[in-house]
């Protein structure tokens, strides 16, 4: 199995860095360039929607993988087979045409996403009719069963909280976008805890981990690394709208469906979602508030974010991405434990994880002295 997740992996990543390459050469003829000026801080125009790399990348291994499928059930259907498997692939056959239908729900309203984040890249669209397309793919990808449950028997209001929490981690990862590396950087790293997360811990129900949504991941996680390495800095290519979009769905209906949406699992897995994204969400949550404060729309771009607070302190730029990376991890840590403790502990690890931030809060205000 270890040698399939590899590979998986390999896959998203080649496709990914290779097309990262072609956009950054074609991106001019087609008007995927990023200007400088306002509150832009690059000083030359930079390529950007890369990514359509990372949705390509994501999109055509599946679609490729979907077809062998068919023709592997196809197969086995009329009594033959032709195609021999390992004994561990061959038992999930039957699961991964279940799922498949799913996963398909699932990237296809992600493209909707990716090509309204092409389309705002371009032409610039007004906040109001983006947010309205993001809050009708949020309803239709939780009204086709990823949602949370929350333990609670209660529709209306699981169902408007799991669309918040898409709404809200799209433009989360977003907002985080202002820097060389930091968004996609950030992403990576709470992909791969929580391709842990799936690949370590078995489902009680079945004494099995989650095989499907952890290769999804890593198959996530190649695709965000083949575009990271033209995005660090000095960056070669910007993720535009579209990739963050497309991130931040992902992000969000897997921590929907992989923690407590119709599985038994335990209760302390509701805190893994929040403890597993705590930067991005700090992010949003602090610039919000300081917008608010000050009487500016939240909606309207500005330098308050977490990592321009960290440059106002007096930290370079790729010391900023390194500061935000270390939070983000030290935040994932807690979320691996969260399998192996009771409710109580969980919510210690939960409160802890606030107090971390608060105290990264408390010590930003320095910046005003």
């Amino acid at each position: 199995m270890f040698l399939c997740m590899l590979f998986v992996f390999a896959i998203g990543f080649l496709i990914s860095s290779f097309l990262c390459r072609v956009i950054c050469r074609f991106a001019e003829r087609f008007g995927l360039v990023d200007q400088p000026g306002r509150r832009k801080i690059h000083e030359k125009p930079i390529p950007t929607d890369g990514g359509l790399a990372i949705w390509s990348a994501i999109v055509l291994p599946l679609a490729i993988g979907q077809l062998i499928l068919w023709l592997l059930v196809w197969d086995r259907s009329n009594g033959e087979k032709f195609f021999h498997l390992p004994q561990f692939i061959e038992i999930h056959l039957s699961g991964l045409l279940q799922q498949s239908k799913k996963l398909w729900q699932l990237l296809g309203l992600g493209t909707v996403l990716v090509f309204l984040g092409v389309w705002d890249d371009i032409r610039g669209l007004n906040w109001k009719f983006r947010i309205a397309i993001q809050f009708c793919v949020a309803m239709a990808i939780v009204a086709l069963g990823w949602r949370a449950s929350i333990f609670l028997d209660m529709p209306i209001i699981t169902y408007w909280l799991s669309v918040f929490w898409v709404v809200g981690l799209i433009n989360s990862f977003n907002m985080l976008d202002n820097m060389d590396g930091l968004s996609a950087g950030v992403a990576a790293i709470c992909v791969v805890f929580f391709s842990l997360i799936m690949l370590l811990h078995p489902l009680p129900a079945t004494n099995q981990p989650q095989i499907f949504l952890g290769g999804l991941m890593l198959l996530v996680l190649g695709a965000i690394l083949g575009f990271l390495q033209h995005n660090r800095p000095p960056a070669k290519l910007f993720m535009g709208d579209s990739g963050a979009y497309f991130i931040g769905y992902l992000l969000a209906t897997s921590t929907l469906s992989a923690t407590y949406a119709g599985y038994d699992v335990p209760r302390q897995t509701i805190f893994v979602p929040l403890v597993l994204l705590a930067t991005p969400l700090y992010d949003t949550i602090s610039v919000v508030i300081i917008r608010l404060k000050e009487k500016r729309s939240p909606f309207v771009g500005d330098k308050s974010h977490f990592s321009h607070r960290l440059v106002e302190l007096g930290f370079t730029k790729p010391q900023t991405v390194c500061v935000v990376y270390l939070v983000t991890a030290i935040c994932c840590l807690g979320a691996l434990l969260l399998y192996h403790t009771t409710f109580l502990g969980a919510v210690i690890i939960f409160v802890q994880t606030v107090l971390i931030l608060i105290l990264i809060a408390i010590l930003e205000t320095k910046r005003k002295r």
